[in-house]
C-alpha cells in the first residue's frame, strides 16, 4: 500500500487521539504533511496558534523562515518535503510540551518516519533533537554535525523561533546545517 494512504490512515487515528490532557484543549491534532515519499524530514517540537487553527505544521513566522530557509539553502519547496512535530497537539499558551506529552504522541512520530523513510532527517530545536537523538545534550552542543539515525541521517539545528529572537548568528548556524542536510542527501542518492 502506497505510503501516502498509511499516512492517512495513521493521521485519522491520531484525530481522535486523548492520550494526553492535549486533547482537551486542542482545537485539532496537527499532524504532519507534505510529501509522504520525501528524502527530506523536518520535525520540530509541537504546534503554535497558528498550527492549532489551520491544521498545518509551520504556518507561522517560524513556517515562513522555515519555508524560506529551505528554498534558499537547499532548492526545495515545502512540498517536497514532509514536515511534523513531537507533539501533535498544541500546548496551552505555547508552553514546552511535558514528558507525558511526548511519549503520548512518540509512536505517531516513530510511524512517520518509519513510513517516510527519509533519506535525512533535520530536528528543529532542543525536544525533536532530544527525543531522536536519545540524548539529554542541548541543541547548542550536538547541532554542526550529522549523525546516523538507522538508514536515515539525522542533522540537528536550531528552532526557526531561535533565529527569529537570536538574530544573525543563530540564523547563520541554521543556514550552514541546512546546507549540510543538502550535501547529505546528494551523498545518499
Amino acid at each position: 500500500m502506497p505510503t501516502g494512504f498509511l499516512l492517512a490512515d495513521l493521521a485519522a487515528e491520531a484525530s481522535g487521539c486523548t492520550r494526553c490532557p492535549l486533547a482537551a484543549t486542542r482545537t485539532q491534532v496537527v499532524f504532519g504533511g507534505g510529501d509522504p515519499d520525501a528524502d527530506l524530514m523536518v520535525v520540530g517540537e509541537a504546534p503554535g496558534h497558528q498550527e492549532d487553527l489551520q491544521g498545518v505544521p509551520f504556518v507561522g513566522r517560524s513556517g515562513q523562515l522555515l519555508d524560506r530557509l529551505l528554498a534558499e539553502e537547499m532548492g526545495v519547496d515545502r512540498s517536497q518535503v514532509y514536515i511534523a512535530n513531537v507533539v501533535k497537539c498544541r500546548p496551552p499558551d505555547n508552553r514546552n510540551p511535558m514528558a507525558d506529552e511526548i511519549a503520548a504522541c512518540r509512536p505517531y512520530l516513530d510511524a512517520q518516519v518509519d513510513l517516510v523513510a527519509p533519506k535525512v532527517v533535520i530536528t528543529l530545536g532542543n525536544f525533536a533533537t532530544k527525543l531522536l537523538l536519545n540524548t539529554d545534550e542541548g541543541i547548542t552542543k550536538v547541532r554542526g554535525s550529522s549523525y546516523p539515525m538507522g538508514d536515515t541521517v539525522l542533522v540537528p539545528t536550531f528552532h526557526p523561533a531561535a533565529a527569529l529572537r537570536g538574530g544573525a548568528t543563530v540564523l547563520a548556524d541554521m543556514r550552514a546545517d541546512f546546507v549540510r542536510a543538502k550535501r547529505l542527501m546528494g551523498r545518499a542518492a
